[in-house]
């Protein structure tokens, strides 16, 4: 009898007229939800010795009827489309071709490359996960060091040898490991560490760091070029001032600072509001700098008796601050478009 049945279905489904979408859906619940399903269920009733030729008939009509629908759902849906007009209206306003906006850090990137390279200087970059040699014992760190302190320091857990770079002076010792004098070449990357984020701080920031290193390169040398790169920046009446100060790898040691133009604490740009950015002196540390320490040659192979060098390093989004007024260092981490936006 299920058999007979089966026999019959295929006929009704061979034979079914779909004419458009709705016979189309009462195709589909007529044979594929109701009567192939209820076929199904009778295996159970069939005798063993008949089963395997019951399940292969009623596949065969399951395969037949799928074919059917689905065929002739492409069918019908291709004439639908076919039959649609697309129509363009010439009277709509074009869409405006609009051109993103560099980030500020990338614009002063930018500019800073641009004037050290008619300096002279080269590019170089290495990795910004570092090991301790290259990151510290190079540049006159020992382990027992308390200058180790000035840098609260992002290692790895599983291996205390692995830290994020603290500065990219890390780069400036692979590149004294590579090349020989003389070699002048800045540095540009992102340095991290372990910082309460405020106005005037964050956990990761850009360094851009100088190497000079030649026969009698003197501390001449290395005023005069952030002399003229603090021009180049900022223009020709830019106030620049070297304080004395400490780092390993240099001896002497200065930082550098530039002035904000405060004239008063209620008219400097930067001191005004909350954010007190130069503390109201009217100046705004943007790096430090000094001689290479000669035991800083001596760990990267260089013969400190017939080479001196200067090294200098400034913070990006001080330089950045400075250049556009701004007061606050979180916005650059920040993604609001609606800062963003504001630079060309």
């Amino acid at each position: 009898m299920s058999l007979e049945k089966i026999q019959i279905l295929e006929a009704e489904i061979t034979n079914y007229a779909i004419t458009d979408k709705a016979t189309l859906e009462n195709f589909r619940l007529a044979y594929l939800k109701r009567e192939i399903p209820a076929l199904m269920g009778e295996i159970k009733n069939i005798a063993p010795e008949l089963k395997k030729e019951y399940g292969q008939a009623v596949n065969a009509l399951k395969g037949l009827a799928e074919e059917k629908f689905f065929s002739t759902q492409d069918a019908l849906e291709n004439v639908s489309e076919a039959g649609k007009t697309h129509t363009i209206d010439f009277t709509l306003p074009t869409i405006p071709h609009e051109l993103g906006t560099l980030h500020p850090i990338t614009l002063v990137k930018n500019r800073v490359v641009q004037i050290y390279e008619r300096l002279g200087f080269t590019q170089a970059d290495g990795p910004e996960i570092e090991n301790d040699w290259h990151n510290f014992t190079a540049l006159n760190f020992p382990p027992d060091h308390p200058a180790r302190e000035m840098q609260d320091t992002f290692f790895l857990e599983k291996d205390p040898d692995i830290a994020l770079r603290t500065h990219t002076s890390s780069v400036q010792v692979r590149y004294m490991q590579n090349h020989k004098p003389p070699m002048r070449a800045i540095m540009l990357g992102r340095v991290y560490r372990n910082e309460a984020i405020s106005a005037r701080a964050h956990c990761f920031f850009h360094q851009v760091e100088g190497l000079y290193i030649d026969e009698k390169v003197s501390m001449l040398d290395l005023k005069q070029t952030l002399y003229h790169f603090a021009k180049e920046m900022f223009g020709e009446g830019t106030t620049v001032r070297f304080r004395p100060s400490f780092f390993p790898f240099t001896e002497p040691s200065a930082e550098l600072d530039i002035s904000c133009g405060m004239h008063n604490p209620k008219g400097c740009s930067l001191c005004g509001g909350s954010q007190n950015i130069c503390k109201g002196t009217g100046w705004v540390e943007i790096g430090g700098c000094g001689m290479v320490d000669p035991a800083v040659l001596e760990n990267c192979g260089i013969d400190s008796e017939k080479y001196t060098g200067f090294a200098f390093g400034m913070g990006i989004e001080r330089i950045t601050m400075l250049k556009y007024q701004i007061k606050d260092l979180r916005l650059f981490s920040e993604n609001d478009v609606r800062f963003l936006r504001q630079f060309v």
